[in-house]
C-alpha cells in the first residue's frame, strides 16, 4: 500500500478572484432583469446601458460593467400640460422678481410710530367724588299731655245719696306699640329681602360678565350704589311701620273715647233713675254732667289738635330727608357719568390707536404675501408607473464550495491514514480510534478536530479527525465500541471514500 499524501488547501487569492467573477455576473444579469421599460397612459420609462471598465485589485481582471440610464417620457396630452405649467411658473416667477425689487424700499424703511394717534392714560381719570348719605330725622313718637278727662260729676245733693255705678271711665289709650311696629317692619323686610338679594347676585353676576373683580375701584362702586338702594328700601320698611304704629294709636283713642261715651251713657241712665226720685237733684245733676261732658269735649279737641300737629312735623322731617336722599343720589350719579365718560372716552383713543397700527402692518406685509404667492408657482406631475416584480438570480458561494471539497479530501486523507493502521491504539480493519475520552489536546478546525491521543508526548504531531459521539448521533452506522470500551468510527463509510490506498 502507497504512502497517500495531503491534499494541498485551497488558495485564497484564485478562491476570491473566482468567487469576485461570480458575483460580478450575477450582479450584471440582476440588473439587466430588474430594469423593466415601462408604458403608462401619462408616459413611458426607458432604460439604455453603456459600460464602463473595472479592474478587480486582486486578480487584475478587467470586466465591462454596464450603467444603466433611466428616460422618462410624458404623453403628448402630459408634455402640453407641462409645457403650459412651465410657461405659467416662468411668468409668475418673472412678475415675483420684478416686484420683489419693491421690497428693497419696503423693508428698507424702519416701522416707525410717528404719526399714530395718541393712546388713552389712565392717570387722566378723576376718581369720583361721592357723598355720604345722612342719618333719617327724629320722628316725634308721642302726643305732650292734653289735660286730664273728668272722671266724676260734682254732687248735685242729697236727695239720693248716689248715682249707680256706671263703669270705669277709659282714661288713657296710650299703649306700647314697639313689638307692632318691629313685627311689621320684620314682615316688610321679609317680603322686600328676597328681592334685594336677588338683584345683588345678578349685579355680582353682570360685573363677573364684564370682568369686573371684587376689590377693584369700578366693582366696589357697583356694589355701594346696590347697597344704597337697599338701604332705601329698609328706609322705606321702617317708614312704613312707623305710620302702621300710628294708625294702632288712633284706633285705641277711638275705642277709649267709645268705652268713655258709654259709660257716661250708663251713668245718665242712672241719674235720670235719681231724678226720677228727685227732679230738683237731677236738674243739679244734669247741669254738673254736662259741665263734666264739656270739659272732656275740650280736653279731646286738645289731644286731636297735638296729634295732628305732630304727624305734620313728622311728615315734613320726613318729606325734607327724602328730598336730601334724592340730591345725594343724583350727585354721586352724576359723579359716575363723568367718570364713565373719561373712560369711555380713552377706550376710544386706544381703539383709535389700534386701528391705525394695523393698517400699517397690513400695507407693510401685504406686498411681501403677494409675492410669496407668486413665488409658490405650481407643481408638475410626474406618470405613475406600476409596481414590477424585479427577477433576481443568486450569488454562488464558491469559496464555500472550494472549502467543503477540501475538508472531503482532507477527510478522505485521514480515512486513508487511519486505515494504514497510524493511529494509536486503533481496531485492526476500517475502524478507527475516535472516541473522545482518548484524545487530548482537542481544537475544533472547519468541521473537523486536531488532536493527540492521551499517551503521545506534547510535541507528537497532531491528528485530524472526528468525535465518534458527535458522529454516532448522526450515524449510528458507522460508530462501533471495542472491547476496551470506547469508541471507533469508520471513516471510509463515513466519507464514502472506498477502501485506503
Amino acid at each position: 500500500m502507497g504512502k497517500s499524501k495531503a491534499p494541498a488547501a485551497p488558495d485564497p487569492k484564485e478562491t476570491a478572484s473566482a468567487q469576485t467573477a461570480t458575483n460580478v455576473g450575477t450582479a450584471i444579469a440582476n440588473s439587466y432583469m430588474g430594469n423593466v421599460n415601462q408604458n403608462t397612459p401619462d408616459g413611458s420609462l426607458n432604460y439604455s446601458y453603456s459600460t464602463t471598465k473595472w479592474t478587480d485589485p486582486l486578480s487584475g481582471a478587467v470586466y465591462d460593467i454596464p450603467v444603466a440610464t433611466a428616460t422618462q417620457t410624458l404623453s403628448p396630452a402630459q408634455q402640453a400640460i407641462k409645457d403650459q405649467q412651465d410657461a405659467a411658473s416662468k411668468n409668475l416667477a418673472t412678475l415675483a422678481n420684478s416686484q420683489s425689487g419693491r421690497l428693497n424700499d419696503l423693508l428698507g424703511t424702519p416701522f416707525t410710530l410717528n404719526g399714530a394717534p395718541a393712546a388713552g392714560s389712565a392717570s387722566s381719570l378723576t376718581m369720583p367724588n361721592y357723598t355720604q348719605f345722612g342719618a333719617g330725622p327724629q320722628l316725634q313718637s308721642s302726643v305732650g299731655d292734653t289735660g286730664n278727662i273728668m272722671s266724676q260729676i260734682a254732687g248735685a245733693g242729697d236727695i239720693k245719696s248716689s248715682v249707680a255705678n256706671a263703669g270705669d271711665i277709659t282714661k288713657t289709650y296710650g299703649t306700647d306699640y314697639g313689638a307692632n311696629v318691629q313685627q311689621v317692619q320684620d314682615a316688610l323686610m321679609a317680603r322686600l329681602q328676597p328681592s334685594l338679594d336677588q338683584n345683588r347676585s345678578a349685579l355680582e353676576q353682570k360685573l363677573a360678565n364684564q370682568g369686573l373683580q371684587p376689590g377693584s375701584d369700578a366693582y366696589n362702586r357697583a356694589i355701594d350704589a346696590a347697597t344704597r338702594q337697599e338701604n332705601d328700601a329698609r328706609y322705606g320698611a321702617i317708614l312704613n311701620a312707623g305710620q302702621e304704629q300710628t294708625r294702632l294709636a288712633n284706633l285705641a283713642q277711638q275705642q277709649a273715647a267709645f268705652q268713655n261715651a258709654a259709660q257716661a251713657q250708663q251713668y245718665g241712665q242712672n241719674a235720670n233713675d235719681v231724678q226720677l226720685a228727685n227732679a230738683a237733684q237731677q236738674q243739679q245733676f244734669a247741669q254738673n254732667q254736662a259741665q263734666l261732658q264739656a270739659n272732656n269735649t275740650a280736653q279731646q279737641q286738645a289731644y286731636s289738635q297735638a296729634y295732628q300737629n305732630a304727624g305734620l312735623a313728622n311728615s315734613t322731617a320726613q318729606q325734607q330727608y327724602q328730598n336730601q336722599t334724592s340730591a345725594t343720589a343724583a350727585n354721586n350719579a352724576l359723579q359716575d357719568q363723568t367718570f364713565n365718560a373719561q373712560q369711555a372716552k380713552i377706550n376710544a383713543q386706544n381703539t383709535e390707536r389700534a386701528n391705525w397700527m394695523n393698517e400699517q402692518y397690513a400695507l407693510r406685509n401685504q406686498p411681501i404675501n403677494e409675492i410669496s404667492s407668486l413665488l409658490s408657482g405650481g407643481q408638475v406631475t410626474n406618470p405613475n408607473f406600476v409596481p414590477t416584480q424585479g427577477q433576481s438570480i443568486p450569488n454562488i458561494d464558491y469559496a464555500s464550495m472550494v472549502q467543503q471539497k477540501y475538508n472531503a479530501d482532507l477527510n478522505a486523507y485521514n480515512q486513508s491514514q487511519a486505515n494504514s493502521g497510524a493511529i494509536l491504539g486503533g481496531l485492526a480493519g476500517l475502524f478507527s480510534l475516535s472516541d473522545k475520552t482518548a484524545k487530548k489536546d482537542i481544537k475544533k478546525v472547519g468541521g473537523l478536530y486536531e488532536y493527540r491521543y492521551k499517551g503521545e508526548g506534547k510535541n507528537a504531531p497532531k491528528r485530524i479527525g472526528v468525535m465518534a459521539q458527535e458522529v454516532e448521533k448522526v450515524r449510528p452506522g458507522v460508530v462501533r465500541k471495542g472491547a476496551d470500551g470506547k469508541k471507533r468510527v469508520n471513516y471510509g463509510a463515513l466519507f464514502a471514500a472506498g477502501s485506503a490506498r
